[in-house]
């Protein structure tokens, strides 16, 4: 079985004008950790490989030998300047003509979202592109040989799929516990195990379709969001209050 995860490396702080991803102000996005742990345990319970596949800045290496010491296989950095100032289409289309690059493969893996961005496209968008079946939001999956039997929870109902090979899901926070990688992991990743860095020409991609040119959404700007919180004590006894908070909700129209 062969399985491929897509994972980030965000930023960590609102920047001021254009996003420039350094070693400083990237790391890991938190909901790809688990993706990277559901194909490790697919992995060591039912044999196969791992790949992890990330779009960025050379700085972004750093985020594929993290996943490699986690365990992964493999790691591939997608890394050309054709694909700089992506929105989540041009991405996508760039993700997807690397993923026919490593084929074939079983499982297509993605966070359910990032941290810096929190669109949650990046994985229907490329699973469209490919003409994956799709499933998001997994929090616990079950492999047999012919199928994987995938649950989810949504709008209060816990739903359950049959999903047949090959096929993408997006790996809800909740499904697994992040392992931490060891020393001896580390070691290996960082000087024994290689990074590979494809360009545009290797994925045969027309430059028109990716990076800035590519897109048609634009990021404007980044900022962090202050929030102004207020105290407010009511006075008499309980009845009161309780009447005093509610007319104040009425007024308010936060209830009817």
């Amino acid at each position: 079985m062969h399985i491929i995860v897509c994972i980030k490396s965000v930023v960590t702080e609102a920047p001021i004008g254009k996003i420039v991803r350094t070693a400083n102000n990237s790391a890991l996005n938190p909901f790809d950790r688990p993706a990277i742990e559901t194909a490790l345990k697919l992995k060591e319970n039912h044999g196969g490989t791992v790949t992890v596949l990330s779009m960025g800045p050379p700085t972004a290496e750093a985020i594929l030998r993290e996943a490699l010491a986690m365990g992964a296989n493999r790691a591939m950095l997608l890394c050309d300047p054709a694909f700089a100032g992506a929105d989540t289409l041009a991405t996508s289309t760039v993700l997807c003509a690397a993923v026919a690059y490593l084929k074939p493969f079983d499982l297509l893996l993605f966070g359910t979202r990032t941290s810096d961005s929190d669109t949650g496209q990046v994985g229907p968008q490329t699973a469209v592109l490919l003409d994956l079946p799709i499933v998001t939001g997994i929090h616990k999956t079950t492999f047999t040989p012919d199928c994987l039997i995938v649950e989810r929870e949504s709008d209060g109902f816990q739903e359950t799929y049959e999903v047949n090979f090959p096929a993408a899901l997006t790996i809800d926070q909740t499904a697994a516990v992040p392992r931490d990688p060891g020393l001896e992991g580390i070691a290996a990743a960082f000087d024994e195990m290689p990074v590979e860095t494809i360009s545009i020409e290797q994925l045969n991609l027309d430059s028109a379709r990716t990076g800035d040119a590519g897109s048609p959404t634009r990021v404007l700007s980044m900022k962090p969001v202050r929030k102004n919180r207020s105290c407010q004590w009511i006075e008499g006894t309980p009845v009161k209050q309780a009447d005093s908070l509610v007319r104040q909700l009425v007024d308010k129209g936060l209830i009817g």
